[in-house]
């Protein structure tokens, strides 16, 4: 049973600290509780996860159902991988952990990345040559109007560079409860260690051959060292995506500005950091009231305080429109404004 409460701060649900406020609000801790609660109330619902990837910029007059599905449960085995079910409540972190723990890969390069396991596939996260797409079997979504449990295979989600169909045609329409990974067992795994990062750190430890832990504490020791720790200041990570260009753009771009960073994604496309955009335009440390561009990675925005969600809306769009004027580039933002 889902029991609700009325007027509740959100401050320690979102990890920019922003206080906006819910209507009501209920936490879900079951898939059954979800469905009679679905059969009995007939309204909409905003779900909330870890809050890593939102920002509130007004209280939210309705319903909040705060994601607390729980359990791991490991539900095909065969000689060189295995299936793991993962409740959507669950810490995405915490689980990755729990995968190195078992011995299990596929994940480590997505080792410290905030929020739980039911928004990874909204939005297909990344991190470090890794998708969740690589280890994506299925997952399972109750219908937010009918109650109905549906599952999803990897064709089902679209999954594209931090996007998915939960993101497009169904936004909004589902609760994701349960996520189903296949991961590689001691003797199979495939270690990726591309990124010129972890490598470096990999060689200072004089480490040759690396295990998927090497590999995370490596990612987590990089992360750790270039994004705040929300407790401290609030943030959300990376608050825009890495913009991608067309070749005619980029050549354009490296003529009048030779030291580009950039990735090659194909023939014709091109990726740019976002972060090396902003530092350009100057935004990198820049303080504009409660809120400012972090000191050591100019892609994430801080709330130095009390911030609103407004400030830090306003702060964002002040940055986009900087890369826009020097680039001609559109940064899209990767958290959810809400």
């Amino acid at each position: 049973m889902i029991k609700i409460e009325k007027y509740t701060s959100l401050k320690k649900f979102n990890t920019f600290g922003i206080d906006a406020s819910a209507q009501q609000f209920g936490l879900v801790e079951s898939v059954e509780d979800l469905q009679n609660f679905i059969h009995q109330k007939q309204q909409t619902f905003f779900i909330l996860g870890g809050g890593s990837n939102i920002l509130l910029t007004q209280d939210i007059q309705g319903l909040v159902l705060k994601n607390e599905i729980k359990g791991i449960e490991l539900v095909e085995e065969h000689k060189e991988s295995c299936t793991v079910a993962v409740g959507s409540g669950e810490n995405w972190h915490q689980f990755v952990l729990w995968t190195i723990e078992h011995n299990l890969g596929g994940i480590e390069n997505l080792s410290l990345i905030p929020g739980t396991v039911g928004a990874a596939p909204i939005q297909n996260i990344g991190a470090y040559g890794v998708e969740l797409k690589d280890v994506f079997e299925r997952l399972e979504a109750v219908h937010l109007q009918t109650g109905e449990l549906h599952t999803f295979d990897l064709n089902d989600c679209q999954f594209d560079y931090r996007m998915s169909v939960f993101k497009k045609k169904y936004k909004g329409l589902f609760f994701i409860t349960k996520v189903f990974v296949k991961l590689s067992k001691k003797g199979f795994h495939q270690i990726n260690i591309n990124y010129g990062a972890i490598q470096k750190i990999l060689q200072e430890k004089n480490i040759q051959n690396p295990t998927i832990k090497n590999v995370s504490d490596a990612i987590i020791a990089i992360r750790s060292a270039k994004l705040p720790d929300p407790k401290v200041l609030g943030n959300s990570g990376s608050f825009f995506k890495n913009p991608i260009i067309e070749q005619n753009h980029f050549l354009k771009l490296q003529k009048a500005f030779p030291d580009i960073v950039f990735y090659k994604v194909s023939e014709d496309q091109v990726k740019i950091p976002a972060g090396w955009l902003i530092e350009q335009c100057g935004w990198k440390g820049k303080t504009i009231g409660e809120v400012a561009c972090y000191e050591k990675q100019a892609l994430v925005i801080v709330n130095l305080g009390e911030a609103t969600g407004f400030e830090v809306q306003n702060h964002a769009q002040k940055v986009m429109d900087s890369v826009f004027q020097k680039f001609g580039i559109v940064l899209e933002p990767e958290v959810n404004i809400i």
